[in-house]
């Protein structure tokens, strides 16, 4: 057996492949079978669910409710995408439109930011209940992970809508947010390390939410394609991911 094949058996043998890839099958047509059944893109839902999974306990459903609340976000934002647009002469009008002149408008907004509050308490109250119960012990700390960059994602939608409304109480509200990415280690500029990667005032985690040195009609913008498209499809990939993990290692409890 030559380096290559030790590094080989080494990588497909340690824990971290075995978290993330839970099976290896022989090339037989039964294996074959199972390889699609076992795949989150070929085989989302699982062919059975054990009976301990589906009992209902206390807290064991602020996941299922955090989900409910992206659902309620996601429908309540698509009829605001309509009249809303995102350019600063327009914004904070537009946001006044949508509260006091278009139908179910004010409706629409609350139900909007109240869900997506809730949906924010309800992750971490989820993330309480599987730190507790030691769920995200092996065979489940891929599913784990997964969940960490979930919870990230949900952050970083509740603080690129807080910007939308464009009016006094959100900027100054995200220019205080985003000045703790100056202090990001290697990506802000006046975090640990910055030096090395030659990062500045201009080219940093900071200049990259403002799309800038400071905030203006630029970061709106970036902040409205952030929250309108490029998190929630990556929320939404994920969430298929962390569903299909949850059913493939028995739903989530104490350790196996």
């Amino acid at each position: 057996m030559n380096k290559w094949e030790e590094l080989k058996k080494d990588i497909t043998e340690s824990q971290v492949w075995r978290a993330i890839f839970r099976h290896g099958y022989e090339d037989t047509p039964r294996n074959r079978v199972l390889m699609v059944t076992a795949n989150v893109w070929l085989h989302l839902l699982p062919a059975k669910v054990r009976r301990h999974g589906v009992r209902m306990r206390f807290t064991w459903c602020m996941g299922g409710l955090t989900f409910l609340m992206f659902l309620v976000t996601v429908v309540t934002g698509v009829s605001p995408m309509f009249y809303y647009r995102p350019v600063a002469e327009y914004a904070y009008a537009d946001m006044k439109y949508l509260e006091f002149d278009m139908p179910f408008g004010m409706l629409m907004r609350n139900m909007h930011r109240w869900a997506a509050h809730a949906m924010v308490v309800f992750v971490w109250l989820h993330m309480f209940r599987v730190f507790l119960t030691g769920s995200y012990k092996p065979p489940r700390e891929f599913n784990w992970v997964v969940g960490v960059l979930l919870l990230v994602l949900t952050l970083l939608l509740s603080f690129t809508g807080y910007l939308l409304p464009w009016d006094q109480l959100s900027i100054w509200a995200v220019t205080v947010g985003s000045n703790m990415a100056r202090a990001t280690p290697l990506l802000g500029y006046e975090g640990p390390f910055a030096d090395l990667v030659g990062a500045n005032p201009i080219y940093d985690a900071r200049a990259f939410l403002f799309g800038g040195g400071e905030i203006g009609p630029h970061t709106l913008l970036r902040f409205y394609i952030l929250h309108c498209i490029f998190i929630p499809l990556v929320t939404s990939l994920l969430l298929a991911v962390h569903f299909w993990r949850i059913r493939r290692d028995s739903f989530s409890g104490p350790p196996l």
